[in-house]
């Protein structure tokens, strides 16, 4: 059996190993593909693993030896479902390897405008506490979270977990609701609230939810605007939540007081995203899932996956 990978790298840059996966078959991994090298590299593979390169109709019908496609990822968008169940090919994804890597994430983002550790780290380097006239300064006010409001929209895996650490933490959690979103039924208090609500009333707001017509710029200049001064918004869920120009205005016109993104519309960004320049707002690029912890589930889980395809008992099918 012929296996290939098709953008290994960002899930192994070379610190983890491939080696469950050669177990099962004769395996090349590609650190890229290119869209044009995509049919070339998959043609005689009876099994195709791939995070972002896509896999449309067009080219599933060039590739007759096709029988499974691993989506090293939680989210499906690059595969076309439906033709593979057409074409018999079994289509596996990877939920929940990166929850505590992504709460993790929003947390420093809380963190870095909480406490400000990165911008007093660089002030005292660049000599500022050595030619201070006091044992202790501050850059801007240093807030605890404790106490805080944290919205959170979307309490699927990701936002429950978040709701728990944030209750640790002393933080009030609101969350939003609305008639299609069923409610959990969670082990600490959660206030549900309807959506422009929990904008109104977050110092922190987390977007976690999925991309879907629905929440599809659920972040928009309307609602920029019922929100706090004080507040920052927090997004590690899908980059088109956020109607970008709408957010960069409101950053730069202090309607808002931060944005931590971890996540954009288009990945790498244009250099004329608006975001890049906007006032305080402090951009990761999208690796808030990446942890090497994360990574080590995420590869063990896609070798399960195969292994247990090959044992006909195919497990997290998505087609």
């Amino acid at each position: 059996m012929k296996i290939a990978v098709l953008d290994g790298y960002t899930s192994n840059p070379g610190d983890l190993s491939w080696d469950a996966f050669e177990e099962l078959g004769e395996l090349t991994v590609h650190d890229r593909t290119k869209p044009e090298d995509v049919v070339s590299r998959c043609a005689g593979c009876d099994v195709v693993f791939t995070n972002k390169v896509v896999m449309d109709a067009g080219i599933m019908d060039q590739l007759p030896d096709l029988k499974y496609i691993g989506v090293l990822a939680t989210g499906t968008n690059v595969i076309d479902l439906e033709h593979a169940g057409k074409k018999g090919v079994c289509v596996t994804n990877i939920p929940g390897y990166g929850t505590d890597s992504v709460v993790q994430h929003i947390l420093a983002f809380m963190l870095h405008f909480s406490s400000k550790v990165s911008i007093h780290d660089e002030a005292v380097h660049q000599g500022d506490w050595v030619n201070s006239k006091d044992f202790s300064f501050t850059l801007g006010t240093l807030n605890e979270l404790s106490g805080s409001t944290l919205g959170i929209i979307g309490l699927g895996t990701i936002g429950r977990k978040l709701a728990r650490v944030a209750d640790a933490m002393g933080m009030k959690i609101i969350a939003a609701h609305q008639s299609s979103m069923n409610r959990f039924e969670l082990s600490h208090e959660v206030e549900w609230l309807p959506v422009d609500e929990v904008f109104a009333r977050a110092d922190f707001l987390s977007l976690n939810c999925p991309l879907t017509p629905e929440t599809d710029r659920v972040v928009n200049a309307e609602r920029l605007q019922k929100m706090k001064s004080s507040a920052v918004l927090i997004n590690t869920g899908r980059g088109p939540l956020i109607d970008e120009q709408a957010l960069a205005d409101a950053l730069t016109q202090g309607t808002i007081a931060g944005a931590g993104l971890d996540v954009l519309s288009a990945e790498p960004p244009s250099a004329d995203n608006p975001l890049l320049t906007a006032k305080n707002c402090v951009i990761t690029p999208h690796v808030a899932w990446a942890s090497l912890q994360a990574r080590r589930r995420l590869l063990a889980i896609a070798a399960e996956n195969l292994s247990a395809y090959l044992n006909g008992d195919a497990q997290n099918r998505v087609n």
